[in-house]
């Protein structure tokens, strides 16, 4: 979709401004752009699996066999023009899934796991339907548990900050000793 003036570019079906994870421009064959999130949404509640309908145009994208919408084309120009790289995000059963991988080899880390779930199974849902739209949902912030100390020893970076750092307090204690005990050595000497 084109920006408005000076207003990012958002999806036209939940109007959140797009980005690259959960809020992915897609495009369809029409060549409309939609987050990932609510082409998933719109594909899990389509009758016909593999065809989905423009919620603008109602122009069907056909599915190929086994692929998922988070398949489709990424809208890289909307993307380029947020200065952002893709990720990968994937649709399995009813839960969109984003594993964020470190941007560096030398920043070792273990990769995150962000998930939306999009909705109830089907037939699991009792009492009349519910209001199935779209779900605005910002990645969460992870919380410090009580073995975050234990997690950052297992960092190779960190234990070897921590061996420098504890030769660095060592060997300056060591000094303070010996100018210390020097001076009282020469002192009570002469």
């Amino acid at each position: 979709m084109a920006e408005r003036q000076g207003r990012e570019p958002e999806c036209p079906v939940c109007w959140n401004p797009f980005n690259n994870t959960f809020h992915t421009p897609k495009v369809l064959d029409c060549c409309h752009s939609f987050c990932v999130e609510c082409l998933a949404h719109l594909s899990l509640v389509t009758p016909a699996r593999r065809q989905l309908l423009c919620p603008l145009c109602r122009q069907p994208t056909v599915l190929a066999s086994g692929q998922l919408v988070t398949d489709l084309p990424t809208d890289t120009a909307v993307l380029t023009l947020l200065r952002l790289e893709p990720h990968h995000v994937i649709l399995e059963g009813h839960q969109l899934c984003l594993k964020d991988q470190p941007k560096s080899r030398y920043f070792l880390r273990q990769p995150r796991v962000y998930t939306v779930h999009l909705g109830p199974e089907p037939g699991s849902q009792t009492g009349p339907p519910q209001d199935m739209g779209p779900t605005t949902r910002s990645l969460p912030i992870p919380i410090p548990s009580h073995y975050s100390l234990r997690e950052c020893f297992r960092n190779p970076q960190f234990r070897i900050f921590s061996y420098l750092m504890a030769v660095i307090l060592s060997v300056t204690l060591l000094l303070i000793f010996s100018i210390f005990w020097t001076k009282q050595f020469l002192w009570g000497v002469g």
